[in-house]
């Protein structure tokens, strides 16, 4: 088999596999050649090349987001590792494996004045779990030096497994880039002993507290689908003192459950709030999308705050008492196998109630606003084919998707570890590339003209589709605090265009359709998700100027 003669390169690619990493994210250059040659010539890999380095990143963090499982990026040397660092901060923060391999110059070459050489290590700083900073292997220290970069670059490898996020390896190589050797093939154990799940026995005392209690609250954000047993919450969802209220991102699903949160608790008055305010409050998943549900437990903070997760708690609302580090399931199946029964309380009738009144008025005002952003996101979610991925943009995209009940046969992903809009298009293509799902993709207009570089590449499959919602500016901007009406606001806040994707799709060979109206929408739907030879891109044009005072109004129609 033909590698680089480069011992540096054989190591990390021989780790690598050892480690079962097999997705490799390459961005051409030439300082990367020994890694790219390595990587290329060994089947054991899934190779693709993505040439910018920005749109790569978050492509890779698509496909481990999907994976659960470390990707790797592989780069060239100066101003390339840095593009890499949007998608660095999304994984860290998402806790998304991403391994970032990339090439350096030897030291000697470092702050010179030679071509694209900047200082590389450290550069991730406190957004990185772990960095390797390798050195080159050399005649006189072969064996040491061999030795102490293996180690490391198992560390960080072992890093990436057991705390689910981002590492660096940077790896000095100089000139022969290109040189190559014969070396036998080796079949490797894979070393999956580094990945865990912990378990803990949870105290008595913490059982009988959640069972004396009438008013429990549990607060699921981000989560894996079929993470979670359905047995466990099927048990929880039936206890009378318990409110369940789910993100759109949690993928869980029960009929007892309150999936949009924001339509529950934003009309509540400060009496009302009282009456909901949580005992014991009981959280697990990533980030939480609603702004509403933070400003609530913080303002009403429950006596008790347990967080479930087998490596770290947030402490979001300011009233963490107890991080449990064990699985999720663990933790569930101690407390609904226990022998106690549930407290007579009225706590989630109360709210049902409440909730039925929502949906009933939710009802109501969709069949009486004009076409709007609104109006699209209740078309567009009644056309998705049952068992599809979503993927969503930031900013407006995920705050209206919180709004509806969706098919609960959907899964739902959006980069919430730093809610940027900067790669949510390359993000949807990678996860993609290794989903047996097709991918529904839906972005704003000024998310998706960000990215457009996510559709420069050959890995897109023919059943991804792209839902663009363009109302000529960043949205979110009129639904936020402030004046609307100031001179600079549609220039530098709202940012105002003309942009139109069709061009966009005929460069980059999707088939495109658009829609200005209900009328012209919704006999597209059908064509829309037909099977095609080419992914497909609707874009539909929404009145800006009415987009926010609908949305704003419907919280008060809805009390």
């Amino acid at each position: 088999m033909i590698q680089s003669k480069h011992p540096l390169a054989q190591s990390i690619i021989q780790r690598c596999q050892a480690h079962n990493i097999k997705h490799i994210v390459i961005s051409p250059g030439s300082r990367n050649a020994p890694l790219t040659i390595g990587f290329t010539a060994n089947d054991f890999f899934e190779c693709y090349s993505i040439i910018d380095e920005r749109s790569a990143g978050f492509f890779a963090l698509g496909i481990a987001q999907q994976l659960q499982q470390p990707v790797a990026l592989v780069c060239t040397s100066g101003s390339a590792l840095v593009n890499y660092y949007p998608a660095v901060v999304e994984a860290f923060y998402s806790r998304i494996p991403l391994v970032v391999i990339s090439a350096d110059r030897p030291d000697h070459l470092i702050n010179i004045g030679d071509g694209q050489t900047i200082t590389q290590p450290h550069i991730f700083a406190s957004h990185i779990l772990y960095e390797a900073n390798l050195k080159e292997v050399i005649k006189k220290s072969f064996i040491k030096s061999f030795k102490d970069n293996d180690s490391l670059i198992t560390k960080a490898l072992e890093f990436a497994y057991t705390a689910k996020g981002p590492v660096h390896i940077n790896a000095p190589f100089s000139d022969s880039l290109y040189e190559t050797v014969e070396v036998l093939k080796e079949d490797f154990d894979i070393n999956l002993s580094c990945t865990i799940d912990p378990s803990v026995s949870l105290p008595k005392s913490l059982i009988k507290k959640w069972y004396s209690s009438k008013k429990k609250m549990i607060l699921v954000g981000v989560n894996t689908p079929e993470s979670v047993k359905q047995s466990y919450l099927d048990l929880i969802g039936e206890d009378p003192s318990v409110v369940v209220l789910t993100e759109t991102t949690s993928n869980l699903h029960h009929t007892n459950f309150f999936s949009s949160i924001d339509q529950l608790i934003t009309p509540l008055d400060a009496t009302d709030f009282e009456a909901l305010q949580p005992e014991i409050l009981l959280t697990f998943g990533g980030m939480v999308v609603s702004k509403k549900i933070k400003t609530f437990l913080r303002s009403y903070a429950p006596k008790l705050h347990w967080h479930i997760d087998p490596v770290q708690a947030n402490d979001t609302f300011f009233c963490l008492t107890k991080h449990y580090k064990c699985s999720v399931n663990n933790f569930l199946k101690q407390l609904v196998s226990t022998s106690g029964s549930p407290v007579e309380s009225q706590y989630f009738k109360t709210w049902n109630q409440v909730k039925k009144i929502r949906l009933e008025k939710h009802k109501d005002y969709m069949k009486s606003i004009p076409f709007c952003d609104f109006k699209v996101f209740d078309s567009v979610l009644k056309h998705i084919p049952s068992s599809s991925m979503v993927q969503s943009s930031n900013s407006s995209t995920i705050r209206y998707l919180q709004l509806f009940n969706l098919n609960s046969s959907l899964t739902v992903f959006c980069n919430r570890g730093t809610s940027g809009i900067d790669g949510s298009t390359s993000t949807a293509v990678g996860a993609s590339c290794v989903s047996e799902k097709p991918t529904v993709f839906i972005t704003g207009d000024l998310s998706f003209f960000y990215d457009s570089n996510a559709l420069w590449n050959n890995y897109i499959p023919s059943n991804f589709r792209i839902i663009i919602i363009n109302n000529r500016g960043g949205g979110i901007f009129r639904i936020l605090p402030g004046n609307k009406n100031s001179e600079n606001f549609s220039t530098f806040f709202e940012t105002n265009h003309t942009l139109t994707a069709k061009s966009i799709s005929e460069h980059f060979m999707f088939d495109y359709a658009s829609a200005s109206s209900s009328d012209e929408l919704n006999p597209q739907w059908d064509d829309f998700y037909a099977t095609s030879q080419r992914p497909k891109i609707l874009e539909i044009f929404t009145p800006s100027s009415e987009n926010d005072r609908i949305l704003l109004s419907y919280f008060d129609f809805i009390k």
